[in-house]
């Protein structure tokens, strides 16, 4: 049975779907069988990020009301055997995305797959909730902002009080955190909060800190997982992440101010 991870937060902006790209196709390099599924219904980005949006000819809202299967809808990742990506849809209404039809979707993915990544749209509505709803764990991507970390925290929030796991009394969501677009140096200036500050707030276990990179938003206009980029701070940041996911120890890497002749260098 897969384990499905929900990548959430309550501000857009922050990195959910370049996180949920990034976190899937680390998963599937390490050998993992992995599907990532885009919840933004009507806007749909994730096919973007991950170069299909020309192979997507049936989506999420297509399998949920039965006009196709898994079979038809899964889009298999050029560059990793392991990674399958299920789109959402432009044209259907957010209503679409019923819990018992998502649950089915799922169930069925379940059978067949070792991680189940659900990319969040932002907020609290029907997207969102149907997103965390099945979830068995979740990663809580925030800015180091004030409005960022209150939003994050509102989602804790609701995993902690409407996911399926609490409203069947069973163990409740494992919460990870994940701080991105860290600047030390605005850090240092007290024009963003401090990883301690967003840590103490929230209470949950930080799994990675990824710093500014213009890295990420050139790899998100290339189609390809920054993840990838295996010379960018940001995509060596992502895989210590998905390595303390897996219970490896890593130091973090990338917080710290640059000395004035890395910053002339760099």
């Amino acid at each position: 049975m897969a384990k499905i991870i929900v990548v959430t937060s309550g501000k857009g902006g922050v990195g959910k779907t370049t996180t949920s790209a990034a976190f899937s196709m680390g998963l599937a390099m390490r050998g993992y069988k992995t599907v990532v599924i885009d919840f933004d219904i009507g806007l749909r980005n994730l096919d973007i990020v991950m170069d299909c949006e020309r192979r997507v000819v049936y989506d999420f809202v297509n399998v949920i009301q039965g006009d196709a299967n898994l079979r038809q809808a899964l889009i298999k990742d050029k560059r990793c055997e392991n990674l399958f990506i299920l789109a959402a849809s432009q044209t259907k209404e957010k209503e679409a995305l019923t819990l018992e039809g998502v649950g089915a979707v799922l169930n069925e993915l379940s059978q067949d797959f070792d991680f189940i990544i659900c990319d969040s749209p932002a907020g609290i509505e029907q997207g969102a909730f149907t997103a965390m709803y099945y979830a068995d764990e979740a990663i809580i991507v925030t800015n180091p902002e004030v409005s960022s970390v209150r939003d994050s925290d509102r989602m804790l929030g609701i995993l902690q009080s409407k996911s399926q796991r609490a409203q069947e009394g069973l163990d409740s969501v494992k919460e990870n955190l994940l701080i991105t677009r860290y600047d030390p140096d605005r850090v240092a200036k007290g024009e963003m909060m401090s990883i301690e500050d967003v840590e103490d707030i929230l209470g949950v276990k930080n799994i990675g800190v990824i710093p500014e990179s213009e890295s990420v938003l050139k790899a998100s206009n290339q189609g390809h997982p920054v993840i990838m980029d295996k010379n960018s701070d940001a995509g060596m940041a992502y895989d210590d992440m998905i390595a303390r996911f897996l219970g490896e120890t890593r130091p973090l890497r990338f917080i710290e101010r640059k000395g004035l002749l890395k910053r002339i260098f760099s």
